[in-house]
């Protein structure tokens, strides 16, 4: 079991989950460190060939520097939201693809955003509320940083709930048949209704979601891998909060359609890694089993203290070897364990912004020895999840999910 990082009462760079811009300065001298020398050797086991055995305890300093550089990517998702009501780009992305790394302070990290996605939630509100919002971007390395990297990289981020209408899709907690592959149905994966929801669904009267998030998203995976078929590529898929299931579902598609094998290359497959920021669960024991045999690799940094690490499936999950391990959820892939909280803030817990200093600044925390969780307990809880909020959150989680909605 991997060491945890602590960052207990510490102060935080901010009480906001939807973040201001860090200092262009201070952001591109992350993504610098990005490019080193010993990357082009060992991408692939930064990317989770070996599911990251040997690179997480003690964490390994060049996957370290990659965790932060993609999640300042997922981080200028927030920074590039519209929030304002008064605005005429309301719910859509400030920028345009040219200036939105600029403005975001990652201008120098060596990517081009060729796509702009949408997504639609269909839930039953009134008009104009649950119409289309921008949820993330697609952004490929230019030809000097694929150098740099050792491979041609495509990278989708995706930003957390900030909508009513999000909120509503996300309390949709009932497991549901994905059937994303028409071949192969597989009605024994199963995903969380609300994250497919957004995920599939679509406005015919928009200009910006007339497709469904998932069409926008593998039409424009599939021109790019078609572009660069020739090179060495990874896609990576990073995501905070929603943004990690939608995330997921995404890495699950394209392996299971296919998309990441090869037609030209003897290369084999084209690795698909998910980064995690924060993460729910997302589908059942068929889908964690299913994303295994794919090849799907996904990292999950998630701090002890998150609730939203525990959703869904409080009650019926992975550490229930009877049950749970047959009807629940079941998280996928590989834990990075965090664990901080800050008194006058409980929010923090779930700050993308905290996630990403504690990785970039490990200084401000203390490493702690490696803990095992008990997996015993009735919400398999251990010394550092007992604090009211949390107990508060995982019951209205559960609530939520008995209730079928």
């Amino acid at each position: 079991m991997a060491s945890s990082i602590s960052l207990l009462n510490q102060p935080l760079l901010t009480k906001r989950r939807l973040r201001r811009p860090l200092p262009f300065a201070r952001r591109t001298a992350v993504a610098a460190t990005s490019s080193s020398s010993s990357l082009p050797s060992t991408w692939r086991e930064i990317q989770g060939s070996d599911d990251w055995r040997g690179l997480i305890d003690p964490l390994n300093p060049l996957l370290r520097s990659e965790l932060v550089r993609y999640g300042e990517f997922v981080a200028a998702c927030y920074d590039a939201f519209d929030l304002d009501v008064t605005s005429k780009r309301h719910l859509s992305c400030k920028y345009g693809k040219a200036t939105i790394l600029t403005a975001a302070g990652i201008g120098s990290c060596g990517y081009d955003v060729t796509k702009y996605i949408y997504a639609t939630p269909d839930v039953p509100f009134p008009a104009g509320i649950a119409g289309p919002r921008w949820i993330g971007y697609v952004a490929v390395a230019s030809d000097e940083e694929a150098r740099h990297l050792g491979r041609r990289d495509v990278v989708v981020t995706f930003r957390g709930t900030a909508t009513a209408a999000e909120w509503i899709a996300n309390l949709m907690s009932s497991l549901t048949p994905a059937r994303l592959d028409p071949s192969d149905p597989r009605p024994d994966v199963k995903v969380e209704s609300g994250f497919l929801n957004l995920y599939t669904s679509y406005d015919t009267t928009s200009k910006f979601s007339q497709r469904s998030c998932r069409d926008q998203l593998l039409k424009e995976l599939s021109r790019i891998i078609k572009k660069y078929t020739n090179e060495e590529m990874s896609i990576t898929l990073a995501g905070h909060s929603m943004g990690s299931a939608l995330a997921l579902l995404l890495a699950y598609d394209v392996a299971e359609l296919g998309l990441n094998v090869s037609r030209r290359r003897n290369s084999g497959k084209t690795p698909v890694t998910v980064y995690s920021f924060g993460g729910p669960r997302v589908g059942n024991a068929g889908f964690k089993v299913r994303c295994e045999e794919l090849g799907v690799k996904v990292l999950r940094v998630a701090n002890a203290r998150d609730p939203v690490t525990k959703l869904p499936g409080v009650l019926l999950n992975e550490s229930f070897r009877i049950l749970g391990g047959r009807y629940g959820y079941a998280h996928v892939g590989v834990e990075l364990p965090l664990d901080f909280f800050n008194m006058k803030d409980p929010a923090c817990v779930h700050d993308l912004e905290t996630y990403i200093r504690l990785l970039k600044c490990p200084q401000e925390g203390v490493l702690l020895q490696a803990h095992q969780k008990d997996r015993r307990g009735f919400l398999g809880k251990n010394k550092f999840d007992a604090w009211p909020w949390q107990d508060a959150a995982m019951q209205v989680g559960s609530m939520v999910q008995s209730l079928g909605f």
